[in-house]
Order: structure tokens, then sequence, then C-alpha cells
């Protein structure tokens, strides 16, 4: 498994893919590491709800990944709906001319990119920040909404 990850500029306007990471022992502190570098507030965790609005294994992992996130982080951890994400990523990866076989190694960040592209829409758009805050105390965020 892996993380993709991305990161927006500092006024929120354009999400770039930042890496690529292993999901291991210390995903965490990579991740932490890059929002550190970056300043960031607001960590968003897509959540890959299935098309017909349930929560599958995956769900369920990225859900712990995000409760264990945000137990280090000092900002704000939120879930999102990343539905689609991956295929979204996928199809702009081949428009842009890249194979699936040499897309492999950029599809989590471009993922990452399509999942806080929508999530800066959301904030633009409503004034407030997509998704649900993850409680790290109760691990609620169950919800996740784009």
């Amino acid at each position: 498994m892996r993380v993709g990850v991305a990161r927006s500029d500092p006024d929120g306007m354009l999400a770039v893919p930042e890496a690529t990471l292993p999901r291991g022992a210390d995903t965490i502190a990579q991740v932490l590491t890059v929002a550190d570098e970056w300043g960031a507030v607001v960590i968003y965790v897509g959540l890959p709800i299935t098309l017909a609005g349930t929560r599958g294994p995956a769900a369920e992992h990225a859900h712990a990944f995000a409760v264990d996130l945000a137990s280090a982080f000092s900002g704000e951890t939120r879930l999102v709906d990343e539905r689609l994400s991956t295929v979204e990523a996928q199809r702009a990866l081949r428009d842009a001319g890249r194979s699936s076989r040499t897309s492999r190694s950029v599809i989590d960040q471009a993922a990452a990119v399509v999942i806080l592209e929508q999530a800066l829409m959301v904030e633009r758009a409503s004034g407030t920040l997509a998704g649900v805050a993850v409680n790290v105390v109760t691990g609620d965020g169950e919800g996740a909404r784009p």
C-alpha cells in the first residue's frame, strides 16, 4: 500500500503533487515532515467510500490512518470522500500522454492532488473546511462528505 501526498500553495489555490510514500511504520512521521515543511494547518485524508456509499476494508484502513495522523498532528485532520479520485487521476495522466505502466509511480500523488483540489474547491465555495474533522478521543469522522 502507498500514500499519495499533495500540498497546496499558501493561498490554497493550487494543489501540487509532493510524494508517494510506502505505507509503513514511519509513514505518519513522513507526512508530518512534509506538513511541517510547508506549514500545513489542515491535512485531508481521502476516505475511499464505495460507489454504493458504504465503507469497506480500504475505508477502515484510511480511517485508522487518519486517527493516527490526527493524534500526532497539531493542526486539523479531516476525512474527505475520495470516490473516483484514482479514476480521475488515471484519466488525467492518460490525457497527458502517460501510460498505465509509466503512471504507477505517480498515480497516488495524482489522486492526492484530485482529493486536495476538491477540498480546496469546497473551501472556496462554502468558506468552510471540506469533509469531517477526525476526533482523536472518539475516533469519529464517520460520514466524510466532499
